[in-house]
This record gives C-alpha cells, sequence and structure tokens, in this order.
C-alpha cells in the first residue's frame, strides 16, 4: 500500500498545492515510484510514449494555461531524452518543472562512474545551460526544500524551466511535507521617465511580445492602445493579447512592408515584454522608430538587441497601468484599417498564396473562440502565426523559441487538457511523434491533426531552391494516411489540395472532441515572415 509520506507523495502533494491537476511522464525501472502514489487528490499522470513528448506535453499545457507544467522522467537516457524539449521551454521561457529520477544514493560514488544502469557522470549539467536553476537533493529532507522552490522559480517572473533530480531510492523513504516559499514583493517600477516620453510622442506604436500574456496584462494594453491612438503590433509569442476585432491591433507581422513603414515612421516604438527576437525584427535589420522605450520584467533582456531610450524594468500590467493613470488621451487618426487592407491585398495578389490563404481561412472558419491552435515549425504554421486570426491570448502555439520541429503534435497532448486542440504541421513534422497518436487515442484528447503532405520538408526544399540546389535529403516516404488513421483507431479524411470540403471536416472534426487526423496533399510556397523571403 502507498505511504502517505513517502518522498514520492510529497511530490505528488506539493504539486496538487501549486495547481497541478496533471502531469506528463514515461516510467522506468528508477521512477515508478510516482505512480505506486498515484491517488485522488494528487495529479494524474499521462504516459506520453517517448520522455521528449513528457516535456512538450507539459510545456504545451503551460502555454496554454499559464499555471505549471510538470514532466516526469527516469534516469540517464530518460532524462537525456527530454534535453531538446527542455530546450525549447528555455528559449520560449515556459513555467515547467522537469523532475528526473539518479541512480540509487546507496550504489554511487562521487566523482565515478561505476557501471549502475542508466548512470551518468553528470547528468543535471546536461541541463545546467538551459534551465532557469538546476536542483540535485541527495536527502528527503533537501529534496522537499528544493522541489517547493523550484514550482516557485519556474513560476516566478521572469519564468522559465526548472530542473530537478533525485536519487530513485529516495522516492520510497518517508520525507517531510513541501513547503512552499513565496517570492519578495515586486517593487514598483519607476515610470516617470517614460511617462514624459509617452506624453511628448505624437505618433506611437506599441509592440506587444509574450510579457504581455505572462503578467496578464492584455486588457491594460488594449487600453493604453485606444488611449493613446497607438497601432498595436506583436511578436509570436504576442499573439492574441488583443481580440482580432480590437481598432488598433494591426493583425500582420512586421515583415509586411506596410508594417515596417509604420514602426519605422512612428515617433516612439513602446515595447512591452518583448525581447525582439531574431525572427520577428529580419535578424535585427527592420527600420526602426525614432526612438525606443522598452518594458520588459527581466532586466536582462531590456538591451539586448535593440539599445533603447528609456527602458523600464517591471511588469507589463503595473506598467501599463500607471502609463493609464497618468499619460493624456489621444485621438489621432487611425492608420490600422488601411494597413489592413494594404496587406490583404499584396497577399491576395499572389497567386503563389492562394492555396495557403485558402488554409487559413478554413481553420478560421472551423475553429471556436476556445480552441487553441498548436503550430509547428513547418509551412503551414509559419502562415497561420503570421497570418491566421488568434482569438485571445494562449489560443496559438509556435516553437518561436528555438525553432524546434516536432513541437505541436506532443505539445498538443498538454494543451488538450485544457481545452480542444488544433495541430497545424507537415508530414516531417509529425513522423518525429508519430508513437504521440497512441496518447491521443488512449487519453481520449479533444486532438484535431491537421498535415499538410508535401512529400518532405516543403521548407528545406525551398531553401535548396533558391540556392539552385537539387533536392537532397528533404524529399520523404510517407505512410498510406487512411490505413495509418484505423491502425491508431483515428478517423481520417484524405484530401488532394485546399478545398471547400476542408473547413467542414475541420468544423466536424474539431465537434467530435475526440482525436481526428485531416491530411491535406498540397505544396506551399513559405510567406513572408521567413528568412528566404524577408528581402520579397
Amino acid at each position: 500500500m502507498p505511504t502517505e509520506s513517502t518522498l514520492a507523495a510529497r511530490i505528488l502533494d506539493g504539486l496538487a498545492a501549486a495547481g497541478v491537476q496533471t502531469a506528463f511522464g514515461l516510467p522506468g525501472v528508477h521512477n515508478l515510484a510516482f505512480w505506486r502514489e498515484l491517488q485522488p487528490g494528487r495529479p494524474r499522470i499521462i504516459g506520453v510514449r517517448h520522455e521528449q513528448a513528457a516535456v512538450y506535453a507539459a510545456d504545451g499545457l503551460a502555454r496554454a494555461t499559464g499555471g505549471l507544467g510538470v514532466a516526469l522522467v527516469t534516469t540517464g537516457p530518460g532524462a537525456a531524452n527530454a534535453v531538446g524539449a527542455f530546450g525549447e521551454a528555455a528559449a520560449s521561457r515556459s513555467p515547467v518543472l522537469l523532475i528526473a529520477t539518479e541512480i540509487p544514493s546507496a550504489l554511487s560514488r562521487a566523482g565515478v562512474v561505476r557501471g549502475v544502469l542508466h548512470e551518468s557522470h553528470d547528468q543535471a549539467a546536461m541541463f545546467a545551460p538551459l534551465a532557469k536553476a538546476v536542483f540535485t537533493p541527495r536527502t528527503p529532507e533537501a529534496a522537499s526544500r528544493d522541489v517547493a522552490e523550484a514550482i516557485r522559480l519556474a513560476t516566478t517572473s521572469p519564468r522559465g524551466p526548472v530542473y530537478l533530480d533525485v536519487p530513485t531510492d529516495l522516492l520510497a523513504r518517508e520525507a517531510p511535507a513541501l513547503h512552499p516559499t513565496a517570492s519578495p514583493e515586486p517593487v514598483g517600477p519607476d515610470v516617470e521617465e517614460l511617462v514624459a516620453e509617452v506624453t511628448a510622442s505624437e505618433r506611437i506604436v506599441i509592440w506587444a511580445g509574450g510579457g504581455v500574456v505572462e503578467a496578464g496584462a492584455q486588457a491594460e494594453l488594449g487600453e493604453l492602445a485606444t488611449r493613446l491612438g497607438a497601432p498595436v503590433v506583436t511578436s509570436w509569442a504576442g499573439r492574441g493579447v488583443l481580440p482580432p476585432e480590437h481598432p488598433w491591433l494591426v493583425g500582420a507581422p512586421p515583415h509586411e512592408p506596410a508594417v515596417a513603414a509604420l514602426i519605422a515612421e512612428a515617433d516612439l516604438l513602446l515595447a512591452v515584454g518583448s525581447r525582439f527576437d531574431a525572427t520577428t525584427t529580419r535578424n535585427w535589420s527592420m527600420p526602426m522608430s525614432a526612438r525606443l522605450a522598452v518594458v520588459n520584467i527581466d532586466g536582462r533582456a531590456l538591451d539586448v538587441n535593440y539599445r533603447p531610450d528609456v527602458a523600464v524594468e517591471g511588469d507589463a500590467r503595473a506598467v501599463c497601468a500607471e502609463l493609464l493613470a497618468r499619460v493624456p488621451a489621444r485621438c489621432p487618426a487611425n492608420p490600422v484599417p488601411g494597413i489592413r487592407q494594404i496587406v490583404r491585398n499584396g497577399l491576395a495578389g499572389e497567386s503563389r498564396n492562394a492555396e495557403p490563404l485558402r488554409l487559413l481561412a478554413a481553420v478560421e472558419a472551423a475553429i471556436g473562440p476556445e480552441t487553441v491552435v498548436l503550430a509547428d515549425m513547418a509551412l503551414p504554421g509559419y502562415w497561420w502565426i503570421g497570418y491566421g486570426r488568434v482569438h485571445g491570448s494562449r489560443r496559438v502555439q509556435y516553437p518561436m523559441g528555438w525553432g524546434t520541429l516536432g513541437y505541436a503534435v506532443p505539445a498538443a497532448i498538454g494543451a488538450a487538457t485544457a481545452r480542444p486542440a488544433l495541430v497545424l504541421c507537415g508530414d516531417g513534422g509529425l513522423a518525429m511523434g508519430l508513437g504521440e497518436l497512441a496518447t491521443y487515442v488512449q487519453e481520449k484528447l479533444p486532438i484535431t491533426l491537421l498535415v499538410v503532405d508535401d512529400g518532405g520538408y516543403g521548407m528545406l526544399r525551398y531553401d535548396q531552391l533558391r540556392a539552385g540546389d537539387e533536392h537532397r535529403g528533404v524529399d520523404l516516404h510517407n505512410p498510406d494516411w487512411a490505413l495509418l488513421g484505423a491502425a491508431f483507431g483515428i478517423p481520417t479524411t484524405v484530401l488532394d489540395g485546399v478545398d471547400e470540403r476542408l473547413a467542414p471536416a475541420l468544423r466536424d472534426a474539431i465537434a467530435s472532441r475526440r482525436p481526428q487526423l485531416v491530411v491535406v496533399r498540397a505544396r506551399f510556397i513559405p510567406p513572408r515572415t521567413t528568412s528566404p523571403r524577408w528581402a520579397d
């Protein structure tokens, strides 16, 4: 029978106290104690088919809900398998806690690799360059303390993934309860210089990033945009911060010439919660406004890519609230409707865009306001993250940090525990997580998987085309999709090309609230947001 006071039980109870209802993991000989201690009131563990998928799923849940995502993996190769997904969580600053086991303390010797099953020279060192923090407790008491601190750090802004490993034999020992530690009260931001800068500027553009979502500052940002008469451009992480019908939301990426011109012609670019990553700034080559003001909770991100004229280290919500209270309202002419029309006309005027634009229209017609769309690092994902109509924050996910192909399929496992999920991926990305279709079915998850089958890595094929190279290494042999779906027990629809059948097929699939596979055979040109087309 489970013992209430074992370390494994204490960890699960501590996670439950932190609001974690679902964790993701893959059992191994060293971490079975967590499964032994499962009971009502503790998080359930969704079993995945690969340790990397456990971390992706935890990341997907964290992005969909804003809460802590938890992954449980075993020792050695189990932990090593999780590194790639952990790196994506780090690059995208997701609040993920990865708990791995280590070899039994009774068998380990400091500084010596003895050949114990799954033993590594320094398992935690694989995660040290990526993690916000690394914990390696070696007693039950230290583990209880460190797990509580790991939870706090992962969920405290600026957020990020935390790694913890514990020797397997400690999990069955008695341990004290976790006692959550509170973060210190944040110091109020100093906004005097920023208020003066905003007040003195006539033409302001707001650049909204993931920090707005993390701080829950969407309402304040929308009010500020209206008060200042400031068009809002978003980074990938900021997609959905304002509803698509908001009159000041540009709704198009800065790669579009009309949007880039809007930014360049502004007196002030007010960047809230963004690091100005390379892909949204064309490797920092895009034209900037005359002056730049930056607001970020992470002081290290204030001037890492552009030198601001004014910098405020602070929570996005607190800073926006201060500005709302202290800057005068203004009523400039709104250029946003005209810019939206220019972008729409430009996209529609290029015949090569016709099929991807039909796909976007079909997705927009099929999803509801609760659906979260997971865009993989693939051509359909590139189109959606740049131009899709996003209903709100945490309704779109994209591996914008590392750019990890294969993110969306396993991440949907976590996202779908919160709301219906639609995955947009290519045939190459799906192949990386094909086994997780079994997880979809076993857990009865409301996931619709939309695959654009172009017979390979379409983006890389385009790169080779642009370079005048032969197609080498980019063409893939794919399965019979209908038979594949049948093998997993997943209803499957296969379409040749994007046509009027796609929207109802997606709508029905999403409405079923069970795993569904929709495959479209098509080849897309990449959008202007991808680096080979930055100069177009």
